[in-house]
């Protein structure tokens, strides 16, 4: 009696097409003959492939979920689920190419774009605003100059390989009893490249290829973030068997600032203002990215207020216009008063009814110097 389809796989009876089709391939895998030589791995593969092929066919399941191994119109065993029908297979060396990787491979002397590259590029906070054009050296690989890429010594021939005709691939033959199986792999003689040669450049060492550092210019466009990737077509690695070159990637990184900080195309400051600014109201300078613009402060203005400067900010990357700069004011107590100050602060404190606190303004007044410099 023919053991239950399920049990053959090791699944339940409402097992979804993915567990059924994982199950037969792990089994598929274990009994193949030209894995298993166990003496009953064939029977076991025929098995488990006859399993598979009722359970993966939603019509075949339904009837065999309701009539078992007895097929309503042909009788108990008369061909319905009873044989083991080599007719489908497809070519068994299909299914040993599925689950072990033989068989069909790509043309390895066929043209190949080569490896795309990185590199890390530091600019200033300034330079990613208004944008920059530099030139960097970039390690990679080229075609070796002295054998042009063949990698045999100048003068000595190239020969095409014997072992696999110049294809860069080797056919394996295997005779089993399902058939002819053809797998074919990397030629082991030439690595796949269908030449031999002789003597190797001395130079490349018989690769073709050579460690150089090239000269690249790049056009930084104003607007860019830290993180922003620039695109070199062509300057990557060079392709394989006449294909074209990969590109070259640049990223980069900005310095942070000490005055500004950035939010997408918005720039954001403090400055200090003392009591009397806040209070009575002024007119101070601003640095921008740019220059020094005229800022005015409200009287009464408060501690912590934002103001906007509305296109002092970062451009936009695509398209025109430019973000806005806002400024936040800080009230700061200076520390060093003279006599006539700290009369008058009591004066003004004992009228309010409160008394004066200190604070310290040195770090913030030395920001806004530097800034005001362009350090």
């Amino acid at each position: 009696m023919k053991r239950d389809y399920y049990e053959v796989l090791g699944v339940s009876k409402d097992a979804g097409a993915d567990e059924i089709k994982k199950a037969y391939r792990k089994l598929a895998r274990q009994y193949h003959p030209d894995v298993n030589k166990a003496p009953d791995a064939e029977e076991k593969f025929k098995e488990v492939k006859e399993a598979y092929d009722v359970l993966s066919d939603s019509q075949r399941r339904a009837q065999y979920d309701r009539f078992g191994h007895q097929d309503p119109n042909q009788g108990f065993g008369g061909g319905g689920f009873g044989g083991f029908d080599t007719s489908n297979m497809g070519g068994f060396g299909d299914i040993f190419d599925m689950f072990f990787g033989g068989g069909r491979r790509a043309n390895p002397n066929a043209p190949r774009k080569g490896s795309d590259l990185q590199y890390s590029m530091q600019i200033e906070f300034k330079e990613a605003i208004f944008g920059k054009e530099t030139d960097v050296e970039i390690p990679r690989e080229a075609t070796c100059d002295t054998c042009n890429g063949s990698g045999a010594k100048p003068g000595t021939p190239v020969d095409t390989c014997k072992t696999c005709n110049g294809t860069g691939q080797q056919e394996v033959v295997a005779n089993t009893p399902f058939g002819r199986i053809v797998n074919r792999r990397v030629c082991q003689t030439c690595e796949g490249k269908g030449k031999v040669v002789r003597e190797k450049c001395s130079k490349c060492r018989g690769t073709g290829r050579m460690k150089i550092r090239r000269k690249i210019h790049l056009n930084i466009p104003a607007g860019v973030d830290d993180g922003a990737q620039l695109r070199v077509s062509g300057e990557g690695e060079p392709g394989v068997n006449g294909g074209p070159a990969g590109d070259l990637y640049v990223v980069l990184r900005v310095k942070p600032d000490e005055f500004f900080e950035r939010e997408g195309n918005d720039l954001y400051c403090e400055v200090p203002i003392n009591f009397a600014q806040a209070a009575l109201g002024d007119e101070i300078e601003i640095p921008t990215v740019e220059e020094r613009v005229k800022l005015k402060i409200p009287a009464g203005t408060q501690t912590g207020t934002f103001f906007r400067l509305r296109g002092k900010g970062v451009p936009y990357l695509r398209g025109n216009g430019r973000g806005d700069q806002h400024v936040k004011v800080r009230i700061v107590t200076p520390t060093k008063l003279t006599d006539r100050q700290r009369e008058l602060l009591r004066e003004f404190a004992s009228l309010a009814g409160g008394s004066p606190h200190e604070n310290d303004e040195e770090g913030f007044f030395e920001k806004m110097k530097r800034a005001f410099r362009g350090e």
